[in-house]
C-alpha cells in the first residue's frame, strides 16, 4: 500500500482531473448543439438533447445505487438546471448566428468570472499558481475572444451572437453558483438539473411556438449534445464539491479551445495567430490552476 503521503496528491488532483474532462466534454457538446441548430430551433434543440441527457444519467445513478440528495439539494439543483437550461438554448442560437470562435469565449469570459470572483470573496485568496492560471485563462479567452476583420458580420462592425452569448454567459455563471449549493450524489443532481432544463426549454418551445421539426442529422447532434453536456455536469458538480469552485469553474471555462478548434477543423473557419497563442494559453492555464 502507497504511504498516505503519495495517495494525497493524487486525492488532490481528482477535482482537477474532473474538471478538464468536463472542459473537453462541454466544447464538444456547445459545438454538436451549435451546428445543429444552424438548421433546427434551439430552443427544440436543446429540450430534446435534455430528454437524452436525462436518459443517460438518470441510468448512471440508478446503476450506481446511491442515495438520493436532500429535498434543499434537489431544489437547487432544479434551479441551476431550469437557469442553465434557458442560457444554453440562447448560447446554441449565439453559436449557430455567429462564428463558433468569436461566441463560445465570450460565454465563457462571463460565466467564468463572476462566481471565481464570487468564490474568492467567500473562501479567500488563491494561491499564486493558482492565480496565475486565472490571469492566463482570462488572457487565453480574450485572444480567443479578439474581434478580427471576418468577425464584422454588419456596417455597424459588430459580430453575430455577441449579445446573446454575453446573455448566456451571465445565465451560466448563475448555474455554476446555484449548482455549489447542491450536495450529494453527482449522478442524481445532475438528473434533477435536467428537469428543470427541459421544463424551461418546453415552455420556451410553447411561447415561442417553435417547430418541434428535426431531422436526422439534427436528432443525431443533439442526442450527442445532451450526452456530452449531462457528462460534463456530473463531472462538473464532482469537481466542484471535492475542491475550489472557482477552479472548477475557470478550468472549465476554457471549453472554447475545443469549441473553436471543432470549428475550424469541421466548418472551416478562420484561425488566426492570435487564436492560436489563446488556445495554447488556455491549455498552458489548466496544470496552473490545478497545482494551486
Amino acid at each position: 500500500m502507497l504511504p498516505s503521503s503519495r495517495v494525497l496528491p493524487l486525492t488532490q488532483f481528482a477535482p482537477a482531473a474532473g474538471s478538464v474532462a468536463a472542459f473537453l466534454l462541454w466544447g464538444t457538446s456547445d459545438f454538436a448543439g451549435g451546428y445543429g441548430s444552424r438548421r433546427a430551433n434551439a430552443f427544440t434543440l436543446t429540450a430534446f438533447s435534455h430528454v437524452c441527457a436525462f436518459v443517460l444519467m438518470i441510468t448512471v445513478a440508478l446503476a450506481q445505487g446511491a442515495d438520493l440528495p436532500s429535498r434543499t439539494s434537489i431544489l437547487w439543483a432544479m434551479l441551476a438546471g431550469s437557469i442553465g437550461g434557458f442560457s444554453l438554448a440562447l448560447f446554441y442560437r449565439a453559436l449557430a448566428s455567429g462564428q463558433m470562435g468569436l461566441t463560445a469565449p465570450i460565454a465563457a469570459l462571463m460565466g467564468a468570472v463572476i462566481p471565481a470572483l464570487a468564490d474568492v470573496a467567500m473562501e479567500g485568496a488563491p494561491r499564486r499558481w493558482t492565480l496565475a492560471g486565472f490571469v492566463l485563462a482570462i488572457v487565453a479567452i480574450w485572444l480567443i475572444t479578439r474581434p478580427e476583420k471576418s468577425d464584422a458580420d454588419n456596417a455597424s462592425g459588430q459580430p453575430k451572437g455577441v449579445a446573446l452569448a454575453a446573455l448566456a454567459g451571465v445565465g451560466f455563471a448563475a448555474f455554476y453558483l446555484s449548482i455549489h449549493q447542491a450536495h450529494g450524489s453527482a449522478a442524481w443532481l445532475a438528473v434533477a438539473s435536467r428537469v428543470g432544463s427541459f421544463t424551461t426549454t418546453t415552455v420556451a418551445v410553447a411561447v415561442t411556438r417553435a417547430s418541434l421539426a428535426l431531422d436526422r442529422p439534427r436528432v443525431a447532434l443533439g442526442m450527442a449534445a445532451g450526452f456530452f453536456d449531462i457528462s460534463a455536469t456530473a463531472l462538473f458538480i464532482f469537481a466542484s464539491q471535492r475542491g475550489r469552485l472557482d477552479e472548477a469553474v475557470v478550468i472549465t471555462s476554457l471549453y472554447p479551445a475545443v469549441t473553436v478548434l471543432l470549428a475550424r477543423l469541421v466548418l472551416k473557419e478562420h484561425f488566426s495567430r492570435w487564436r492560436f497563442v489563446g488556445l495554447l494559453a488556455a491549455l498552458a492555464a489548466v496544470p496552473l490552476i490545478a497545482a494551486g
